[in-house]
């Protein structure tokens, strides 16, 4: 009868070591052992790995003593670490990633670290004091809008507008492109955008599509005609000047007096590109007759600046021309016209001065439609460029000057591009206020490169 007992007794003691040992696994958070807890579930972030704390760490795998929603900020393949943002506080910290180190997507669902984007909103779990990592998931509440292309960005404000939602910029909010931080001003309204947020917050914008330079080489010839740059932008040639272009591949269309041709080129990012059109021949000059009605008829026409007469039909070369119609209580209208015919009838039609939606930017027969283009200084106040000093400046591609340089004050959201041969050519988006004073900017240095970045394409 005895052996019976101690057989009885072993297999209780064996139960109560199993039971404790899986009290002990579920209790330090290890996946699939009767957890409550996810490793992405939301509990009381504890302080972050830097700080004191005299709790003894838990070593067994998955287990974890502090947990976090993050941005993912870089990762170190060299030595095995990822770098993580506390939006709410701005705080940097890194964690060693290990082979036990668990890695989800939203839905719970195994990933390799590769699989994760810097800028992904997190949920990790940690051991503060070895500072090691033991799960990472994206964050099933956050929100993201991939390549977006169409967005305003108001500095001022400090929010960003996608479609009809508006959204929070804020001090921790992160900037990537390519991997790498960067600062808002960076940020060029022809950068396609991934946002990722929770609730009406910002926290991450990546620019997945960056911008480059486009600069006329051997261009005398064109100065004062007109470029085309894909479906993206239709500007005025001007000397020495200097595009902002969204990385890509391009067609581009010089004309001048019914001159010109098709270039084909391709913009890298935050790399200048140099366009030879000396091949492309300028023709004798052709002109055709354009009969404008306006509506109201008391309505102004403004032809390339220039106030024309619209009550006869108004002769115009070919190419590209500036319309700008104007009238008291109405909405002013923009557009471009192209003229290659010998006569053509366009109506413009203003709409009321308190309707909301308005008219700029639409398509007429034979009209190019692009960004709408200030004709009027809202002020006779300067704009100052203070540094980098001994620096091309340009301002919405236009060649102002050599730093220290000033120029006449517009108000609204302005690209400024400083170049220096020998250096990366860097551009900034710019909020210029309204207020009847100077302003002035200091901009950070140039980085001087090995070699020129500049190439040559003349197809």
């Amino acid at each position: 009868m005895s052996i019976p007992r101690t057989r009885t007794a072993i297999c209780i003691a064996a139960a109560i070591c199993i039971a404790a040992a899986i009290w002990s696994l579920s209790a330090c958070g290890v996946p699939g052992f009767l957890s409550e807890k996810e490793p992405g579930a939301q509990e009381e972030t504890k302080p972050y790995p830097d700080e004191e704390d005299e709790a003894q760490a838990v070593v067994w795998p998955g287990s974890f003593d502090s947990a976090d929603t993050a941005v993912l900020v870089g990762k170190n393949r060299e030595d095995g670490t990822v770098t993580l943002l506390n939006p709410q506080k701005n705080r940097r910290y890194t964690l060693i990633v290990q082979g036990t180190t668990f890695l989800y997507d939203k839905y719970g669902k195994a990933l390799t670290l590769e699989q994760i984007e810097e800028g992904a909103i997190v949920r990790v779990t940690f051991l503060k004091r070895a500072k090691q990592l033991t799960s990472m998931q994206i964050s099933g509440e956050a929100w993201a809008y991939e390549m977006v292309e169409k967005y305003v960005i108001d500095a001022v404000r400090g929010n960003l507008t996608i479609g009809n939602g508006t959204y929070q910029l804020t001090s921790g909010t992160l900037y990537l492109s390519e991997g790498r931080p960067i600062d808002l001003m960076d940020i060029n309204e022809a950068d396609i955008l991934t946002v990722r947020g929770l609730g009406s917050t910002v926290l991450s914008v990546d620019v997945e599509r960056g911008h480059g330079y486009l600069r006329l080489s051997n261009d005398e010839n064109f100065i004062g005609g007109w470029i085309e740059v894909g479906q993206y932008q239709v500007r005025r040639i001007t000397q020495d000047m200097l595009l902002t272009v969204p990385e890509g591949s391009y067609q581009i269309l010089i004309s001048q007096s019914g001159g010109g041709g098709v270039k084909d080129v391709n913009i890298r990012r935050n790399e200048e590109t140099v366009l030879d059109i000396g091949d492309l021949e300028v023709e004798q000059a052709q002109y055709g007759t354009v009969v404008f009605s306006l509506s109201p008829a008391a309505a102004l026409l403004y032809v390339d600046g220039a106030q024309v007469d619209t009550s006869a039909p108004v002769v115009l070369e070919y190419g590209i021309h500036q319309l700008i119609a104007k009238a008291e209580g109405y909405q002013s209208v923009t557009r471009y016209l192209k003229v290659g015919e010998e006569s053509a009838g366009i109506d413009i039609t203003l709409d009321p001065a308190d309707t909301s939606d308005t008219a700029d930017g639409e398509t007429e027969t034979s009209a190019e439609t692009t960004t709408q283009e200030p004709d009027v200084a809202t002020s006779y106040y300067k704009v100052y460029i203070d540094a980098p000093k001994e620096t091309e400046v340009y301002f919405d591609g236009n060649y102002v000057g050599i730093s220290p340089c000033s120029f006449k004050k517009s108000a609204g959201a302005h690209i400024i591009t400083l170049r220096r041969n020998g250096y990366e050519t860097r551009s900034y988006t710019v909020q210029i206020d309204e207020e009847e004073k100077d302003i002035s900017y200091s901009f950070a240095d140039l980085v001087e490169t090995e070699s020129e970045t500049a190439t040559e394409t003349g197809t």
